[in-house]
């Protein structure tokens, strides 16, 4: 977007060549046509801001004055049925590493709704309480939130099965000792949060489902709200500090909430 010309001679100063608010608009076009508004809105406030020290530093005028940033378009995000979680869990059964591993990832997302970041910083260490975030006795998991703030959600007797079964293959794994309670298999080291991702999205398209990981976090929140939980229980467990985050996740259900809502409260009237 912005291009700085080499200096004509030994000691000249350097110049900007600069774009004008068309060729933002432009760029702004491109991005919407390819992805998604949000991603658009981000890539623009992070230009802004760019651009707003280009005009602070060599006294140059912002491209971007009077422009606005593109309007964020409410997508909403399918929740699972529970034919595509069946499938799921079909396509990760197994006794192998991998298979055990795979079938905690999922459960653990599907059980908590908790960001991707946060399951791959989840820690482990069997003989120091302390240094583990799983507590299989009290069904309990401590993640470490945005802003490094530290909360505790809570998980199912099926999940907590799923994990003691992959604690008991990863302790034969040969990357046991590292801290990280996701380990890759065939004793590599411990899964980032993209190779979580490219776990999650191959066993979708092993058994026909477009999943990824932030999708559990919608399902989640909509399950939560669908079965009557509280709001304030909810943001506590999402680790939100705002409500409005209850307004987007969840959405793509709140019809069928509404509906199920009315036959309980006006059935027979």
């Amino acid at each position: 977007m912005v291009r700085r010309r080499p200096p004509a001679r030994p000691g000249q100063s350097a110049s900007w060549e600069q774009v004008d608010g068309r060729d933002i608009q432009q760029w702004m076009c491109w991005l919407l046509d390819r992805y998604s508004s949000a991603y658009a809105s981000n890539q623009y406030r992070a230009l802004q801001q760019f651009f707003r020290w280009l005009a602070a530093e060599d006294g140059l005028p912002d491209p971007m004055a009077g422009l606005q940033p593109p309007r964020i378009t409410g997508k909403l995000v399918p929740v699972f049925t529970g034919e595509e979680l069946t499938r799921l869990e079909h396509a990760c059964a197994g006794r192998s590493f991998a298979q055990r591993r795979d079938t905690a990832i999922i459960a653990v997302l599907t059980a908590t709704g908790i960001r991707l970041s946060e399951l791959a910083g989840l820690r482990y260490q069997p003989g120091d309480p302390r240094g583990s975030d799983i507590d299989l006795w009290q069904r309990e998991i401590t993640v470490r939130g945005k802003g490094g703030r530290d909360r505790i959600v809570k998980i199912g007797h099926q999940t907590a099965r799923s994990l003691d079964r992959y604690l008991r293959a990863r302790s034969r794994h040969a990357q046991a000792w590292r801290p990280q309670l996701w380990l890759g298999a065939g004793n590599r080291e411990p899964l980032t949060a993209a190779g979580i991702y490219q776990v999650i999205t191959r066993r979708g398209r092993q058994c026909g489902v477009h999943v990824y990981p932030h999708r559990f976090r919608h399902h989640f929140s909509h399950t939560w709200l669908d079965r009557g939980g509280p709001e304030g229980d909810l943001m506590e467990l999402n680790g939100w500090a705002s409500p409005q985050m209850l307004r987007r996740y969840g959405a793509s259900a709140r019809s069928a909430r509404a509906r199920r809502t009315y036959d309980r409260i006006m059935t027979d009237t």
